[in-house]
């Protein structure tokens, strides 16, 4: 139960709406309660009196009370649903927020070793289980409580036995069979939450699988393993309904024995009366309608299980400690940049050789250099720890001789635009994701941009409007970097970190891309990760690195000159 403490806080926020959501719960139980115990005293006190009775009962006093517990029954149901579910999605919309502000920080350090389904599950589905916490747990409970008190209040005036006996069955009721359901439907919950992630994570695997999927004949053998899942997750659920059933067989059980017992008790008289007379079906009557008010609290702990395994699932995200944190403090940093690496060394966690090697490197302002290397000796890691999603484990980063730990990440993010290997598009429109690197830009200068990285023809349609699609599937390979390539330009960071902006394009693009690279660029202090060789001579430096060292540094001549590892990338062409 500790694991939902940190989750009830955040209902402080929303404690008003959520308080007068559980006032309007309490006003329409009772007006159930009410309405049914008035109904059936009345009809039966009707019946008792008879003809004769016609002048000296009142007749319209109850009829009037059973039509205005019947008018707030519905309109205290109403407005108890608009308050109480407003104030849940105010609550999980705040608890999304919490949620995503917190793993923010952690990316990419802290959420490396989840999957995308299994992250994606965890900030969906396990948050909007917790909206069982108020709407299943809280506000059942807390009713249930409130009606125990008044409906014993309000019978001990009529017979203090009978409300007391009332009073006692259920709220005995209310200690015995909630417990005992939590605790039979707790390990069902658990596992029910642990299916519904792998299944979602097999899913998304899938989605984004099905090409390779299909070229090596595993869909069906991978499309089993979903189905063995999904029966898993069927069968659980089969159990917790199965539960929900023998809670309301129960509660129906119990609230018929309190029925009888009233009707015994009350037979040979009321308060004193001996001819009890109608009394007794108000006694009856209000039994089974306080019964009907407790049911949901028994099917409620029985879930209380399920929320609880979300609870732990999402604190286990928030509360890592990220890898990175960053200052608070203002730190500008001047357009001339001067990028210093000494002695740098990284290795990732869980790993004993080093990514990065005692590396050193200054690039000055405006120089363009590009990194050259195979597959893992440590390029592309570099670009990770100059955009601090990791920190060097020895050595220094310092730009223009301060310490890149020592930036705030907003002046860190200003100074520097990355163009990813992977260049992301959102599924939205061509303005709306350009506007991610600049949002205050005009139409007019999106379309400058636009021109000038040569993708004009975007434009002939629907112009920014025009839809990409989800990844940008409408494009081709070079557009799609052409593209990355306008989005760093328009946040105009004075450094610029290539990672393979030529990769899988075939030569003629790659030429142009590096003839577009040295022009929009030239202002700019550029890094190029690549392991290409074509265009290079181009550049001012040329690095070649090698199991996270540096071997060989230098422009293309220089290099050639040499003979080195670098002329001899190149005598492979």
């Amino acid at each position: 139960m500790r694991a939902l403490l940190p989750y009830l806080t955040l209902y402080k926020r929303h404690k008003w709406m959520l308080t007068l959501g559980i006032v309007l719960a309490i006003v329409t139980l009772l007006a159930s309660i009410g309405l049914l115990t008035l109904s059936g005293w009345f009809l039966s006190a009707s019946a008792v009196v008879g003809v004769t009775g016609i002048y000296s009962f009142n007749y319209m006093l109850p009829a009037a009370g059973v039509r205005g517990a019947a008018i707030t029954r519905t309109a205290g149901r109403y407005f108890e649903r608009l308050v109480s579910h407003d104030a849940t999605f105010r609550v999980l919309q705040h608890l999304r927020i919490y949620t995503f502000s917190k793993l923010l920080p952690l990316s990419p350090a802290g959420l490396s070793r989840y999957r995308q389904g299994e992250l994606l599950n965890r900030v969906v589905a396990d948050v909007d289980t917790l909206d069982h916490l108020y709407l299943r747990v809280l506000s059942p409970l807390v009713g249930a409580f409130v009606v125990i008190m008044v409906v014993t209040l309000g019978l001990s005036v009529l017979d203090f036995t009978l409300a007391v006996t009332l009073g006692g069955i259920m709220l005995l009721t209310l200690f015995i069979l909630p417990p005992l359901f939590y605790q039979a439907g707790k390990s069902t919950g658990q596992n029910l939450t642990h299916l519904r992630g792998q299944y979602r994570q097999q899913l998304t695997s899938w989605l984004q699988g099905q090409a390779e999927l299909t070229i090596f004949g595993a869909s069906e053998r991978y499309r089993a393993q979903m189905e063995a899942t999904e029966l898993q997750w069927h069968e659980a659920q089969r159990r917790q309904s199965e539960l929900t059933a023998l809670s309301q067989a129960i509660m129906l059980l119990i609230g018929a024995l309190a029925v009888i017992m009233m009707l015994w008790m009350a037979s040979g008289d009321v308060g004193g009366n001996t001819q009890p007379g109608a009394l007794i079906a108000l006694f009856v009557f209000c039994a089974l309608a306080a019964f009907e008010a407790l049911a949901p609290v028994t099917g409620a702990f029985q879930h209380l299980g399920q929320v609880i395994a979300s609870a732990l699932r999402i604190t286990e995200l928030t509360e890592q400690q990220p890898e990175v944190t960053f200052p608070d403090t203002e730190s500008p940093v001047s357009e001339q940049l001067t990028l210093t690496l000494r002695e740098v060394s990284f290795s990732y966690p869980g790993q004993t050789q080093k990514a990065l090697d005692t590396l050193s490197l200054l690039a000055k302002p405006g120089e363009h250099i590009a990194i050259l290397g195979r597959t893992g000796c440590g390029k592309s890691t570099l670009l990770q720890l100059l955009t601090r999603a990791w920190d060097p484990q020895s050595g220094e980063i310092l730009i223009n001789d301060r310490p890149l730990s020592a930036l705030n990440e907003a002046t860190l993010r200003q100074i520097i635009s990355v163009v990813p290997q992977r260049v992301h598009l959102f599924s939205a429109t061509l303005r709306d994701n350009l506007l991610l690197a600049a949002p205050h830009a005009s139409d007019e200068a999106l379309s400058a941009i636009l021109r000038r990285v040569g993708l004009e023809k975007l434009l002939e349609d629907d112009g920014l409007n025009a839809w990409l699609g989800e990844g940008g599937r409408q494009l081709s390979g070079g557009e799609l970097r052409r593209l990355a390539i306008a989005r760093a330009l328009l946040h105009d960071a004075p450094l610029m970190l290539l990672d393979e902006p030529t990769e899988g394009l075939d030569a003629t693009t790659e030429s142009q891309m590096l003839e577009l690279i040295g022009d929009v660029m030239r202002d700019k202090t550029v890094l190029m990760v690549t392991h290409r060789l074509r265009g290079l001579s181009r550049f001012d430096q040329i690095i070649v690195m090698d199991n996270g060292q540096i071997i060989e540094q230098g422009n293309h001549a220089d290099l050639l000159a040499r003979q080195g590892r670098y002329y001899q990338f190149k005598q492979r062409l």
